[in-house]
């Protein structure tokens, strides 16, 4: 067995990069007033796309942005071998429910907020490992559904902290290929779970910043590689209490992130005009800013080089109720631009 595709203790590195064919994305009315809005394929102005709950609203999402990401990427449902993917829903009923119709094998992931990177590592892996010739990931969040089931109902109209964001309401989905044009993925460092300990829920970006500097640092010694190598690096959802802490944990660890780093959840929204607090959150917040935004930008060559480092807080609502501490996690994503 093959063992030089591996760098480091978490590092993969691809000898044919796999290549992203297309996306596919879905966003709310808010998203779509948001400094990145134009860069959406559809946008649900009312929110729920015509659903009768906001459960269903998200399936609706996942559902729709699959079938954007196929149009857009030239490949049919029938070609496509493995489609990765979840939610912030219990059971991840969002999305399993969003795409049951499709008839693609289905691998079900839980990464919080970092599951668009987790996707994207796990269909690329499929691709190079020759297990699969087209791959999916995709993910989806919805304001409603997550406040619901996280936080309080809606209709309770509690204050929130500064330190809150406020979660996506979108769907983004990313088909992958063996071949064609398109964005490469170079390489894939897989993250390891961090606790500091927190147990604020409205507090997240900390909780979360100290896995993302971890895999940052552990990406950077495996390969060899420093922060000015990369056009843009970029984590989400830390939103701008989690941006800080990552800028100091890196500072410590002897890496700048001072010129090229920035957090999709500061980039989704203007978090002044908006009202978003400490910005955006949301399984939906790294999947549309990647898919959507940054994805475009690699096509038509504005990035050449790009680090996408989704996070995730591994909660659930009980583990909330019973004060448990908020684990984190981060999965990184080298891609470039296709020559």
């Amino acid at each position: 067995m093959s063992t030089n595709k591996r760098m480091g203790k978490q590092t993969v590195c691809y000898q044919v990069p796999p290549i992203i064919l297309g996306t596919g994305t879905v966003a709310g009315k808010k998203e779509s007033e948001g400094p990145i809005g134009s860069y959406f394929d559809v946008i649900a102005e009312d929110n729920v796309l015509g659903a009768k709950t906001w459960e269903k609203a998200e399936s609706k999402f996942a559902e729709r942005a699959t079938k954007e990401a196929f149009k857009n990427s030239g490949v049919a449902p029938e070609q496509i071998q493995y489609l990765f993917g979840g939610d912030l829903l219990n059971q991840c009923t969002g999305t399993s429910y969003g795409v049951r119709d499709f008839a693609i094998p289905f691998v079900g992931l839980y990464g919080a907020c970092s599951t668009m990177a987790l996707g994207l590592c796990m269909a690329s892996a499929f691709i190079d490992g020759g297990y699969a010739d087209y791959c999916g990931a995709i993910t989806s969040s919805h304001f409603c559904s997550a406040e619901k089931q996280f936080r309080f109902p809606l209709e309770y109209g509690g204050q929130r902290p500064p330190s809150a964001q406020w979660t996506v309401t979108g769907s983004a989905c990313a088909i992958l290929g063996d071949k064609g044009d398109g964005p490469m993925i170079d390489c894939i460092t897989t993250g390891k779970i961090v606790d500091m300990g927190i147990t604020d829920a409205n507090n997240m970006g900390a909780a979360m910043a100290a896995a993302a500097a971890d895999t940052l640092m552990v990406h950077f010694q495996d390969t060899e590689r420093k922060p000015s190598d990369y056009d843009l690096i970029v984590t989400g959802d830390l939103g701008y209490v989690g941006k800080s802490v990552v800028i100091d944990f890196m500072q410590e660890g002897g890496f700048d992130l001072s010129k090229n780093y920035n957090d999709c959840g500061l980039i989704i929204f203007d978090r002044e005009k908006q009202d978003t607090h400490a910005g955006g959150s949301g399984c939906a917040c790294a999947g549309l800013t990647f898919c959507g935004y940054l994805y475009k930008l690699l096509q038509n060559k504005q990035l050449h080089n790009l680090l996408f480092v989704a996070t995730g807080a591994l909660q659930s609502p009980l583990s909330v109720q019973q004060g448990e501490s908020m684990p984190g996690i981060a999965h990184a994503v080298s891609i470039r631009a296709n020559s």
